[in-house]
């Protein structure tokens, strides 16, 4: 029998599945069959007491029942991991689910982002460092999501002069959807990696390829826009100020990074059966164990290939317009670094929230009616120098399709000059918060160098279908 099915059994953590498998071999050689060992396995799972004088399972009864001893004393830290907390109206769930991540025995300190609201186990907008340990669900379930932004030599008024051109490239050199894929695979050296630092990553690698240069569903867009680059921006652009002509997208590592979050997250779980529910979704691995390297590894891994899936956009876009890129910035916003602060070295998860240590340049979108920034990092130490990934929402998507109408919808971006190719109403800019407010909740973590204006917006269409 496979790990994997022994941990579908209940014999989750690295030490039960070993003393299962030596169980399941003794139990060959005593000759039972493989349907009547499930169905003791199962049985043993839910009541080991009546295994413990077994002479083929009792070594495995006993374990169960040890770890289980030791589950159900779980008491949480004493003292909270100190986080400090940017803007004042944050849905009190998700404070909650904050200071739920800061009892974790693990965790070193925290951080709220203005744009906060509830995630699965750390909200979305949460910073959490930890002690040795990853939390799969604290880097989120689209692993390495991420903004990547080209400025291109095409003059702004392309935007009105040029129009069926550019929504024609937009339409060709995109693919939005669950399940979204390239009948024309892209090729990009990300393939040439080593596929196999997991067994989840190893099995991905064609579905991976086949997807390379898509975007995906939920939030994620490419679309043209003006970008307004302000003096202070200028230098770090090694541009002029004044308007340019830009490109934004925003995705991350599709199908592939999706199924290795599924896979850690459900056996960080099972590692830690003594999390109350309130913290289940916050199970660690521990990165001296072979799992947590193997996630470790994987998560590198899916921000090379997100990396990639920007890359392959951008670039064939901007080839199929015959236009020259004069600047790109990017960066992750769901992924865990190693990093230094106050002199200890820990793993810091940014949930969807922007890295801006002193000096780092990154891209805080708003929404497809509102300007995006293009910001620098100030380096705040009570923020592990990080910063909101966007404006964050107000409301859930099944709220805000029952609160608005695509009539108020196409006004509202009329009105703002933007052209929407396709969407979903739980993408409708009121379900946001005010960029602006956000941005002026944390300028004491950012610089605001530029602003981009969306002109031109595609993201999946109503119901998330995949597009041909």
């Amino acid at each position: 029998m496979k790990r994997k099915e022994l941990i579908k059994l209940g014999f989750g953590s690295r030490e039960l599945s070993m003393a299962a498998v030596e169980a399941v071999k003794s139990a060959a050689r005593a000759g039972y069959k493989k349907p009547a060992l499930r169905r003791l396995l199962k049985d043993l799972a839910g009541n080991p007491g009546l295994f413990t004088e077994d002479e083929v399972f009792a070594v495995l009864a006993k374990k169960v029942i040890a770890q289980r001893a030791e589950a159900a004393s779980f008491v949480p830290r004493r003292d909270q991991a100190p986080y400090q907390q940017w803007g004042d109206d944050i849905d009190p769930q998700a404070v909650r689910q904050m200071e739920n991540a800061c009892s974790l025995p693990v965790a070193a300190c925290g951080a709220l982002m203005p744009d906060a609201h509830v995630g699965y186990g750390l909200p979305i907008g949460g910073v959490l460092a930890t002690r040795n340990s990853v939390i799969p669900y604290a880097v989120g379930v689209d692993i390495a999501c991420r903004m990547k932004m080209s400025v291109l030599d095409l003059p702004v008024g392309s935007l009105t002069g040029a129009r069926d051109r550019l929504r024609k490239v937009l339409a060709h050199e995109t693919r939005f959807g669950i399940g979204a894929a390239f009948r024309g695979r892209r090729q990009h050296d990300v393939l040439d990696a080593d596929w196999s630092v997991s067994p989840v990553t190893h099995r991905l690698k064609d579905k991976a390829w086949a997807q390379l240069g898509t975007s995906g569903s939920g939030n994620h867009f490419v679309e043209y826009g003006v970008l307004e680059i302000f003096p202070s921006g200028a230098e770090q652009l090694d541009l002029p100020t004044g308007e340019h002509l830009a490109l934004l997208s925003h995705s991350g590592s599709r199908g592939a990074g999706a199924t290795v979050a599924s896979h850690y997250s459900r056996l960080a779980m099972d590692l830690h059966p003594e999390l109350p529910k309130e913290l289940r979704h916050l199970a660690w691995l521990d990165l001296s164990s072979q799992e947590g390297q193997e996630y470790w590894q994987a998560m590198q891994l899916m921000g090379r290939y997100a990396a990639a899936n920007h890359a392959c956009i951008h670039q064939h876009m901007a080839k199929a317009l015959g236009a020259d890129v004069l600047a790109d910035v990017e960066n992750h916003h769901n992924f865990a670094w190693r990093e230094v602060h106050q002199g200890e070295p820990l793993i810091v998860h940014r949930k969807g929230a922007t890295p801006a240590a002193s000096g780092d340049i990154g891209i805080i979108p708003g929404t497809m009616a509102d300007p995006a920034y293009l910001v620098r990092g100030l380096g705040h130490p009570a923020s592990l120098d990080s910063s909101s990934h966007g404006a964050g929402r107000v409301m859930s998507r099944t709220q805000a399709k029952k609160s608005f109408t695509w009539s108020e919808t196409r006004k509202l971006l009329e009105r703002r000059g933007v052209e929407l190719i396709s969407a979903g109403l739980d993408e409708a800019p009121m379900a946001y918060r005010d960029i602006d407010k956000v941005m002026a909740a944390q300028r004491d973590l950012v610089e605001s160098l530029a602003r981009f204006q969306p002109r031109m917006v595609k993201m999946a269409p109503a119901g998330e279908r995949p597009e041909d």
